[in-house]
């Protein structure tokens, strides 16, 4: 069992968010951050067997800029 896990987050092209999980084929995607860490929640929990999820789940944003 993985004491956590960690989702990279992104603001989408076409708005809202966009979330990937860090060593795992999680995907998820939401029109707000409340909504996308529902979501996120959902995913973990259909993801792994009960005794298996996470105790941790971390999200850490990345936002792109463009240097000048």
């Amino acid at each position: 069992m993985e004491s956590e896990i960690t989702f990279l987050v992104e603001e989408s092209a076409e708005g809202g968010y966009l979330a990937q999980a860090l060593g795992h084929s999680i995907f998820t995607e939401a029109a707000t951050l409340e909504e996308l860490r529902s979501m996120i929640a959902d995913a973990v929990r259909s993801n792994f067997a009960e005794g298996e999820r996470p105790k941790a789940i971390r999200l850490h944003f990345v936002k792109e800029e463009m240097a000048s």
